[in-house]
């Protein structure tokens, strides 16, 4: 049985770990480890969930505890990811797939959703569809698109040099602001704020600030502020970006033109 046990932990702590690295809130990801612990049939089930580490426990009298610790470091937003953890979850705890099964089944939907060529075309195509909605004409459409091209040519090389997410924004919003600003050379009358705001959309953290509420309003303060504290410093970036931006364009204007 204690093959079992520790079986059902790792279960447990690796569906938790995909879970939180792809976005979800942290009250869903203690709900999810719970079903599965609890098919251990132990008297103590525990399961703690902060945004950089999972701690769960399994444990009966006669029994000495099952503890495992592990530290979560790098967070994306995927729901598909999310909503495979949670089917997986439900067939084992409903008895139509085996544990082995289950824990083989984790472990194959960690691999990359999308190539790296989906995602820059997905990043072209997204400020784009933004300065339509944002009533941007022909140009401004455009120009968003160019600066989709800047956006996605900055984060893919950022993250194959490992530069951190603080840093890879600011650079990227920079870019942005630059591209716009130098494009009115080529498109007399671009509304430059109009692609500069489409072109920061793809970094705007909306999923970061609705989890937030969500796990504030779940009574899990600690992942709550924290959640709020990582889209205030985010949307920070983003905005001391586009002002770099812009102060660089308006002292260096003349010689880049």
């Amino acid at each position: 049985m204690e093959k079992d046990y520790k079986l059902i932990m790792r279960t447990a702590i690796r569906a938790g770990e995909v879970m939180l690295k792809s976005g979800a809130e942290t009250h869903r990801v203690e709900e999810t480890m719970y079903y599965i612990l609890r098919t251990a049939g132990t008297e103590i089930v525990e399961a703690n969930v902060t945004m950089t580490g999972i701690i769960a426990t399994l444990s009966n009298p006669d029994m000495e505890p099952v503890t495992v610790i592990k530290r979560v470091q790098k967070r994306g937003t995927n729901m598909n990811r999310i909503m495979v953890v949670n089917e997986i979850s439900r067939n084992y705890c409903s008895g139509k797939i085996s544990l082995e099964e289950a824990y083989n089944r984790l472990n194959n939907i960690c691999g990359k959703q999308y190539s790296v060529t989906m995602y820059n075309i997905a990043t072209i195509f997204v400020p784009a569809g933004f300065a339509l909605l944002y009533n941007g004409g022909i140009k401004e459409t455009f120009a968003s698109a160019i600066t989709g091209m800047v956006l996605a040519v900055i984060i893919t090389f950022g993250k194959k040099i490992h530069l951190k997410s603080i840093i890879l924004n600011m650079v990227s919003t920079f870019g942005i602001a630059v591209t716009a600003i130098y494009l009115t050379k080529f498109m007399p009358n671009l509304d430059q704020d109009i692609v500069i705001i489409s072109g920061i959309m793809p970094l705007v953290p909306g999923v970061a600030i609705t989890n937030a509420i969500r796990d504030t309003l779940e009574e899990n303060y600690i992942s709550g502020a924290a959640r709020i504290l990582e889209a205030f410093v985010t949307a920070a970036t983003v905005a001391i970006g586009v002002g770099i931006g812009l102060a660089f364009m308006s002292v260096t204007g003349g010689w880049l033109w």
